[in-house]
């Protein structure tokens, strides 16, 4: 029990909203590749948010009026760790099969430099980029910059 409390009272916590365990402040090390999903082939079904160990992967929707909703998920680059989970099922090298995550292989993994490219280009509807530039490809420049420095 003492431990439970101990981790809700760190100062190095959010206490409110769907990031509550999320860790802020700067990261220790960068990944080599981060997790990007092509929003034109995901349907938003979630697998790939249910199985996310750092709870980096968010469903939108957008209404499109009479023509229906377009759903999606997206991934919260500051959070991702590159994992690979989202992508595939961990297992043993010996193991010949892979078991993928996405049933309409909409992730990849991407290098980190190259990550503002890939979400400007599918990322989201290109109305939905536009409207969130500095938060997508903004924040994905800037990790591709420190990946870059390092």
């Amino acid at each position: 029990m003492q431990l439970v409390k101990d981790v809700t009272s760190s100062a190095n916590l959010t206490q409110e909203g769907p990031d509550a365990m999320a860790k802020q402040g700067p990261r220790k090390k960068l990944p080599k590749e981060l997790a990007v999903i092509n929003a034109d082939n995901c349907t938003g079904c979630e697998s790939c948010l249910e199985v996310c160990p750092v709870d980096c992967i968010e469903l939108r929707t957008i209404d499109r009026g009479v023509k229906g909703s377009q759903s999606w998920c997206e991934i919260d680059l500051e959070r991702c760790v590159g994992c690979e989970v989202c992508v595939h099922i961990p297992q043993k090298k010996s193991n010949p099969y892979e078991l993928l995550v996405c049933p309409w292989d909409a992730i990849e993994m991407v290098p980190t430099v190259e990550v503002a490219q890939f979400v400007a280009q599918i990322g989201g509807p290109p109305e939905y980029i536009h409207e969130n530039w500095d938060r997508l490809v903004g924040t994905a420049q800037h990790l591709a910059e420190l990946k870059a420095n390092s």
